[in-house]
């Protein structure tokens, strides 16, 4: 992924968190899992940073958004107790979505700093935002 791509789906987010007026930080991270982008709205919780962070990770990690993943992670479920791994990284509630263009994963976007919908509607925005050329 390149940079000026994370930038797009940082905006993209960003202009979806605005829209809701919620404060909130957006990590993007390439096809390795590295953080390629970050922003830090302003008055955004200081928990939010390793949260989006850890997301974007996941998701792309796991190759599922974040509230998929969680779904599968709850007791009984074929994943569950998968959020214990990987140094605590594994975050299993909404707001890390992988990236997706033509059937190649390119990275994922994490959203924190809302409610659990209003977090994975700003990383989804970023997402769709890198989903075409």
């Amino acid at each position: 992924m390149l940079l000026s791509e994370a930038e797009r789906a940082l905006a993209a987010a960003r202009v979806e968190a605005v829209q809701m007026g919620v404060a909130m930080a957006i990590a993007v991270v390439n096809e390795s899992g590295l953080l390629t982008a970050f922003m830090r709205m302003d008055d955004s919780e200081q928990v939010a940073v390793p949260l989006a962070q850890d997301k974007a990770y996941t998701a792309l990690v796991n190759r599922l958004t974040t509230k998929e993943l969680g779904g599968q992670c709850q007791p009984g479920g074929p994943l569950y107790g998968l959020q214990n791994n990987l140094g605590s990284r594994m975050v299993i509630f909404p707001g890390g979505v992988p990236v997706w263009r033509d059937g190649k994963l390119l990275g994922a976007v994490g959203a924190s700093g809302g409610t659990v919908d209003q977090d994975d509607a700003c990383a989804s925005a970023g997402a769709a935002a890198l989903s075409r050329p």
